[in-house]
């Protein structure tokens, strides 16, 4: 299993939160074949936290430090991801998690959130909070 980590869900993997349940911290730490990240992540990062917003405690240079002593991979931005957030239903307002699920779905990975509505698009989704 590859697995696509929602923004939170990699701020709790490397702060250790335990707000990441046991099952999900197994899979990041061992199960999974590959654990990502996307620049999405990255880009939402850089953007909260220039704008001040409290709930996003590191810098995008944070980010970028940690992925790679994490050993996660980075997952780019490509056209088909686009093309399939063209044609998502309107369950998720939020554009950076759009583009997550977006993605999850064009590369047939399951999507590590605890965000409940990501159920909604049908693509492959481990809770964070088990």
């Amino acid at each position: 299993m590859r697995i696509l980590l929602d923004t939170h869900a990699f701020l709790w993997a490397i702060a250790d939160d335990p707000r990441l349940g046991p099952i999900s911290r197994e899979l990041i730490d061992s199960r999974a074949e590959a654990v990502l990240l996307s620049l999405v992540s990255l880009w939402e990062i850089a953007i909260k936290h220039s704008l001040g917003r409290g709930d996003m405690p590191i810098t995008a240079v944070q980010a970028l430090a940690w992925t790679e002593e994490s050993g996660f991979d980075w997952l780019p931005l490509a056209p088909g991801h686009i093309l399939c957030l063209e044609d998502l239903p309107p369950h998720h307002r939020d554009p950076f998690d759009r583009l997550l699920i977006a993605q999850a779905i064009s590369e047939d990975l399951t999507l590590l959130s605890a965000d409940a509505v990501f159920s909604s698009y049908g693509a492959p989704l481990q809770a964070a909070g088990c």
